[in-house]
């Protein structure tokens, strides 16, 4: 999959000036993007993104193995880009649409590039590009592209979270069933067994995935008026945070923590605050209801020193001795996906990947690798919020603003998992990045439809 090259240019040179958070500059914003007859394009891509997902997260073909050589998830995402590409071309559009996001993981992508010939191993470094980051990358501009309605962000968050139902119920199924990780260190920790995907085979994957996918299901409870559909989401959210405590995840609990105290804070509606406080209060009530050792194993966060695993340690260690490599490593790195052979060098032959996704990028290709993937992340959260507060002004806005919302504490949710996991280059960031990039596109293509005004009384805000 090399279509992304087409569509790489050069990252925006005043990237560092403020956005404009005006309403009234929204259309100078976008004069440039036929957002509106852009609104309900390439339907066949929008749905061989659907069929990318459920291949990316349900895995079929390791359920039916004569389905392995066919590579679903290659065709589905193939055919997205391919019907993508023709149908923007046909309505006289640009391949895509350029946002500063776009910019962004271009410049990221071009640098990535350009340190390959530095790389610790260059055949491994041009693997990975290959093999994973461009294909990460083609899914970011895929969404951000096709997701151009509100319609299609809640398929989107449906699918998203129809999904989650079979992974958080394997996961708990291997808890009560006793299916465990072997081999480890030490067994006075059990870890379940995840989900047979690609990422979700890890206990501390399948947590991740469940937790990014948590906000966009509260946000479809939000704003659906059925009350069996809410009662059927609400049980849908209580199966997904009982996914995540089974894993026994530290990263997943901060992760989950993180999403509870951001949708307190930035819940907008009168409703929508009580529901988010209302969470929060069940949460903390239900704190001596967690098992033993999830409480003691939580506590080796604070005091690293008392995990019998040895995990804790060792990833402190680690990530000590990566911050030490970026220091006499601070321009050019080891090369993309080469952490694991500069942690050799540092600490002996582990072979181990650093378990931070920043300081992967800082050590694969230096602090310029680093700084353009933050200003990515800032500026796909600030995309998002942007989203959100259009939506709330509009009348009708409501549920792209819910949406949005979800969206933005998705992706504050993974800035604090980063820390913890190594997802650098795969689609955890990119995908929501992608969404935050396509709700915005969505509100300013409004916005340049039909002025905004103040909620109409008795609109819900």
């Amino acid at each position: 999959m090399t279509e992304p090259l087409s569509f790489v240019s050069a990252p925006d040179p005043q990237w560092w000036r403020p956005e404009p958070d005006a309403v009234g500059a929204v259309a100078d914003e976008t004069r440039a993007q036929p957002l509106v007859s852009d609104a309900a394009g390439a339907p066949l891509a929008f749905w061989a993104l659907i069929g990318f997902t459920f291949v990316l997260l349900i895995a079929p073909q390791d359920i039916f193995p004569a389905l392995r050589p066919l590579r679903i998830g290659m065709l589905a995402a193939g055919t997205g880009l391919g019907a993508l590409l023709i149908d923007r071309l046909g309505r006289g559009l640009p391949v895509t649409r350029m946002t500063r996001e776009i910019k962004l993981a271009a410049g990221l992508l071009a640098w990535a590039v350009v340190t390959v010939p530095f790389s610790y191993w260059p055949g491994g470094s041009i693997g990975l590009l290959t093999d994973l980051y461009l294909k990460t990358l083609a899914i970011f501009v895929l969404i951000a592209n096709v997701v151009s309605t509100v319609d299609r962000l809640k398929k989107i968050a449906w699918a998203l979270t129809l999904m989650t139902i079979p992974i958080a119920t394997k996961g708990v199924e291997n808890f009560l069933s006793g299916v465990y990780v072997r081999g480890g260190v030490d067994q006075t920790v059990k870890r379940i067994v995840g989900y047979e995907g690609a990422l979700t085979q890890n206990p501390n994957d399948l947590a991740l995935i469940l937790n990014l996918i948590l906000p966009l299901t509260v946000a479809l409870f939000l704003i659906t008026p059925s009350a069996a559909v809410r009662t059927c989401l609400f049980g849908i959210v209580a199966l997904q945070v009982v996914g995540i405590v089974v894993t026994f995840s530290r990263a997943g609990f901060l992760t989950l923590a993180t999403t509870l105290a951001v949708s307190v804070l930035t819940s907008t509606g009168r409703l929508d605050r009580r529901w988010a406080w209302a969470v929060l209060i069940l949460a903390i009530v239900c704190v001596p209801l967690l098992p033993a050792d999830y409480v003691s194993h939580l506590f080796t966060i604070t005091d690293i020193d008392t995990d019998p695993t040895g995990s804790a340690q060792d990833r402190w260690a680690q990530q000590v001795a990566a911050i030490g490599y970026v220091v006499g490593h601070p321009v050019i790195g080891a090369g993309l996906g080469q952490n694991i052979l500069a942690m050799n060098e540092v600490l002996g032959p582990a072979w181990l990947m650093v378990h931070n996704a920043y300081l992967e990028y800082a050590i694969d290709l230096g602090l310029p690798g680093l700084v353009l993937f933050l200003l990515l992340v800032v500026a796909s959260v600030r995309s998002a919020g942007r989203a959100a507060r259009i939506g709330a002004t509009r009348p009708g806005g409501r549920e792209l603003s819910v949406l949005a919302n979800g969206i933005r504490t998705s992706l504050l949710a993974l800035a604090v998992a980063a820390f913890f996991s190594p997802v650098a280059y795969h689609f955890h960031f990119y995908y929501f990045a992608g969404l935050a990039i396509a709700a915005r596109a969505i509100a300013e293509g409004d916005a340049v439809a039909a002025p905004l005004e103040p909620p109409a009384a008795g609109e819900p805000s």
